[in-house]
Formats: structure tokens, C-alpha cells, sequence
């Protein structure tokens, strides 16, 4: 061997890769069961190998990788991306912008008609007016 390692530490080699922004992160993540080394969750400390599959549950999506190459040490996004192979689902896509009622800032409180022209438009149920009481004679 030329020196590399064999093994690395499981938060380690996540952080090392730029699957996760930082090792405690990458920690956080496996102490909360969402980094399955082979099929079984881990902790932080375990051995990953050339060879394993990593499983990581992260800001909403599933990274599936098999390890092609151990690293300890945080390198470039084209040096990290060699070692492993990305076997992820592609992302979902973006949903579009969501239209959103803006007012000009000191225009005051929205008047009735505006109000129901904004819950028209985030597609909330019309309510009825209050029913009058029959005033006693």
C-alpha cells in the first residue's frame, strides 16, 4: 500500500467526502440513526472499509455511496468525489415559487376585501359571514 489508510472512522470519512458541512454533523447523524454502514445502523466510531455501503439520511434525502477509496482527511470536491460511488436516487425536483400575498410595509391592516382576495389566493377554505342574532323585540 502507498501509505493510505485501510479503515477510517465512519463520521469521519462522511465529513471527509462532503456528505455532510461538518464532522459533528456527520456525528449527530449516526448517534440519531440515520447512517447505515451495510444495512445496520452505526455509531460514530465504526470501522467503514473499501467496499461497505453507506447509508445517509440527510436535509430530506436518502445518499446511497459505496466506498472506493478511505480518506481521514478533508479534501477538494473532486478528489472527494473518487472516493466513493454514488448510487443515490436522483433529488426530487424543486418544487416552483409558491406565489405569496405581499403587502407595501405601512399600508395598514388588509380590509376585508383585500382579506379574502389573500385567502383566495392561498387556497383557504371561504369562511361565511357570522350569522346575525335575531334581536329581541
Amino acid at each position: 500500500m502507498s501509505g493510505e489508510q485501510v479503515s477510517a472512522r465512519v463520521d469521519v470519512w462522511i465529513w471527509s467526502v462532503r456528505l455532510t458541512r461538518t464532522r459533528s454533523v456527520a456525528s449527530d447523524a449516526c448517534r440519531g440513526g440515520h447512517v447505515r454502514v451495510n444495512g445496520v445502523r452505526v455509531k460514530p466510531a465504526h470501522v467503514v472499509r473499501v467496499g461497505d455501503e453507506v447509508r445517509l439520511r440527510h436535509e430530506g434525502r436518502e445518499r446511497i455511496v459505496v466506498v472506493s477509496r478511505v480518506i481521514t482527511k478533508r479534501v477538494g470536491g473532486a478528489v472527494a468525489a473518487e472516493c466513493y460511488v454514488d448510487k443515490s436516487p436522483p433529488p426530487p425536483p424543486r418544487e416552483e415559487a409558491v406565489m405569496v400575498a405581499v403587502r407595501a410595509r405601512g399600508a395598514g391592516r388588509p380590509t376585508k376585501r383585500e382579506r379574502r382576495s389573500i385567502d383566495k389566493l392561498l387556497g383557504r377554505p371561504v369562511v361565511e359571514g357570522r350569522d346575525r342574532r335575531a334581536r329581541p323585540d
